[in-house]
């Protein structure tokens, strides 16, 4: 009897420990711990699948953030608004959206910084309804109307505010709606929802192709976008908590090692070519349109993720005419970007 209450005793305990190792093992998968030798990262991105986004779903298929010895997990979110947030809680490590965001936040004390600049130009549209062409032909005529907008304090709602300034047409004087992108902008368009708004590829050609948009004022270009807002407007990169920079630079540099390759094998390569790295899912369905797209606003990547010049003082002319919150503030914009890890890069 003593015998079989040892061997009973042992079953029990090497039991207890298969099952302890394997609730461990969980834990461990679902903390996102990188794989032995690797720096795990996680970056949020203010919309995965639309274009201006692209280097960063481009840079994981290449490859080029596992050759620098990083495991970087991507979290698709709805604005660049909502990856700021989240960087400056420290649940995630770097977020991807407008450069502007780092003036807002150095207006409100907080320090973040851009790393590497992606665009180069907003790669965005002023988009009218189909239903409003008639009444709506410049954008002097978008006072009183609807205007859609990602989200409320995002990239495309400082873009909507700075072209209605340019204009003299105070913001107060139009509605925004947060309506998301993609199929939710298009639907809110169809349903009358709004009447216009500012939104990104591929969604402009979605608008575009099936007639329920139409072009009012294109940003989708260097060139176009200095038309529009009378200086150059650097758009999407990759920011970082300050503190989190000066402590980690090593990783720091490796992140931006791995995004300036893609920049440069994307000014090497096609649309198509760069398309067909791409999920499927991005596509939308139309993967010719979404290439088409793509042709459109190619020159708004960064050739090589530095910060153009005069970049931040057009976007921070911009700010203060139209963010409440950086009026008045003095801004140290050596603060919100560094090109220094971009010139080791490159």
């Amino acid at each position: 009897m003593n015998s079989w209450r040892q061997r009973f005793s042992l079953i029990i305990a090497v039991l207890s420990v298969l099952i302890l190792s394997a609730c461990s093992g969980n834990t461990t998968a679902s903390s996102g711990a990188a794989p032995a030798g690797k720096t795990h990262l996680s970056i949020m991105v203010g919309g995965l699948n639309k274009q201006i986004y692209l280097p960063n779903m481009l840079t994981k298929q290449l490859g080029y953030f596992d050759q620098e010895g990083l495991s970087v997990t991507l979290i698709d979110e709805a604005s660049g608004q909502s990856s700021e947030n989240q960087v400056l809680a420290g649940q995630v490590d770097a977020g991807s959206g407008s450069y502007n965001h780092t003036i807002d936040l150095q207006a409100a004390g907080k320090q973040m910084q851009c790393v590497v600049q992606l665009d180069i130009a907003p790669g965005e549209a002023e988009m009218v309804s189909a239903k409003e062409t008639g009444q709506i032909q410049s954008v002097k005529d978008l006072k009183g109307k609807n205007l859609g907008v990602t989200e409320l304090g995002s990239g495309t709602h400082v873009l909507s505010m700075a072209l209605l300034n340019k204009v003299g047409i105070p913001q107060d004087q139009a509605h925004f709606v947060p309506v998301g992108a993609g199929d939710t902008f298009i639907a809110s368009m169809q349903q009358g929802r709004i009447d216009a708004g500012m939104t990104t590829e591929p969604t402009i050609s979605r608008l575009l192709t099936s007639g329920v948009g139409k072009v009012l004022v294109d940003l989708r270009t260097p060139v176009t976008t200095q038309a529009a807002l009378g200086g150059p407007y650097p758009f999407i990169c990759v920011f970082m908590n300050n503190t989190y920079i000066a402590a980690h630079k090593d990783v720091v540099q490796k992140l931006v090692n791995a995004y300036v390759k893609t920049l440069q094998w994307m000014h090497s390569h096609t649309a198509d070519q760069i398309a067909d790295k791409m999920p499927a899912d991005y596509y939308a369905g139309n993967k010719t349109l979404y290439v088409t797209a793509l042709k459109n606003q190619l020159s708004i990547f960064s050739p090589d993720g530095k910060m153009p010049e005069g970049g931040p003082e057009s976007v921070l002319k911009i700010e203060q005419q139209t963010t409440q919150s950086v009026q008045g503030k003095t801004i140290n914009l050596t603060k919100t970007y560094t090109n220094e890890f971009v010139d080791k890069a490159n």
